[in-house]
């Protein structure tokens, strides 16, 4: 688990993280502030595209910007949306393939927090690794 102050800095991360965003369709501007177990942070911020399928959200830019450093052991996700809109379900599939337990913050531009969960209560009974396996 994170504490108070860690969860403050991380939601001020992603409020950060928001003002880079491209969202000129939408208008809808998500930053996304991930800290991994080792204390490290990674951020992300969604990057639409003309062709709505190509657009990037802010939790998969911030998990992929980590996965690109090495790092896998993801404590907690703090977003940031206008309105403490929640992650969409490929971002909660995503953020389940790296653990059930990861604490995830939604916030607003304020950085009120809206809820706190965890990435397994977002997404119960997720398709994962298991589901791969093969008997034999």
């Amino acid at each position: 688990m994170i504490n108070a102050e860690d969860k403050k800095a991380l939601v001020h991360q992603a409020i950060l993280a928001q003002k880079n965003a491209y969202a000129p369709y939408s208008k809808y501007h998500v930053g996304a502030a991930l800290l991994t177990t080792s204390g490290e942070t990674f951020l992300g911020a969604n990057v639409e595209n003309a062709v709505y399928p190509l657009t990037i959200c802010a939790e998969r830019a911030a998990i992929s910007s980590a996965v690109s450093a090495g790092a896998r052991d993801i404590a907690a996700i703090a977003v940031v949306t206008r309105d403490g809109g929640t992650p969409c379900g490929a971002c909660r599939q995503v953020m389940t393939e790296f653990g059930t337990d990861i604490v995830v913050l939604i916030a607003d531009e304020s950085g009120t927090i809206f809820h706190e969960t965890t990435s397994g209560r977002l997404l119960p009974d997720s398709f994962n690794a298991e589901n791969l396996k093969t008997s034999g």
